[in-house]
């Protein structure tokens, strides 16, 4: 039978502290940060969009029981309802959903894109990355130090593709900033395997970038033809 949903009841303590985590990290960009939140069967899916990365974050929790589930709702609320000793968190009420909420990446026929480059080859992009705004503000004048140059000089370097894949750097940049991309001695989570390593994968128009704590979905118009096998 499927539990009534007022209050979700996780797996264990683990699966509510690092939900917390994840919502904490959004609401640092956004206080007035929406979360959808999708149940089915045993599975939670958290969906947000982190300010100025343009991207989808999801993070996904095992729940104690069957649930049915679909609704928007205030991340800080949900954060404030969360029980981490407890394992549970009690649904707010819904709120009236941002557009991207509406715009979710598909369930099924993901497919993962070569070229992707490693965990390591990937945080050393990242960190060139960020040197390199630093070393591009710093060269700007007064004058010119505006926060529309510096927008400009950041949509720059964060469009630029990783490896030999479509998926724009700020996706790779998302996933850090939240914790998705983690040191190899970071502490395994209870919700993800970990052999599963991290891949690009593809469905339709949309990318979605798959670590063991997370993923970062991005949507292009007209990805064309990409090289997938099977995920």
């Amino acid at each position: 039978m499927t539990a009534p949903v007022q209050t979700l009841e996780f797996a264990d303590a683990r699966e509510a502290a690092d939900l917390g985590a994840f919502l904490a990290r959004l609401i640092h960009y956004d206080r007035a940060a929406a979360v959808r939140l999708q149940a089915g069967g045993g599975a939670l899916a958290v969906f947000g969009r982190p300010v100025s990365f343009e991207v989808l974050a999801i993070r996904t929790a095992r729940l104690a029981a069957p649930y049915e589930l679909d609704v928007t709702v205030s991340a800080g609320e949900l954060l404030e309802s969360l029980d981490e000793s407890a394992g549970s968190a009690v649904v707010p009420a819904a709120v009236t959903g941002p557009p991207w909420a509406g715009m979710l990446p598909p369930r099924g026929g993901w497919q993962q894109v070569a070229g992707l480059p490693g965990e390591e080859a990937i945080r050393g992009a990242l960190a060139a990355a960020v040197a390199e705004f630093r070393a591009r503000d710093e060269q700007l004048t007064p004058e010119t130090r505006t926060r529309a140059e510096r927008d400009r000089i950041g949509r720059e370097i964060w469009s630029r593709t990783l490896g030999d894949t479509r998926l724009p750097l700020r996706a790779a940049h998302a996933a850090q900033s939240l914790g998705f991309l983690r040191p190899v001695r970071a502490m395994v989570p209870a919700a993800a395997a970990p052999e599963e390593p991290v891949a690009l994968l593809a469905s339709g128009n949309w990318l979605r970038l798959r670590t063991p704590y997370g993923s970062i979905a991005v949507r292009h118009a007209g990805l064309g033809r990409l090289t997938v096998t099977p995920a």
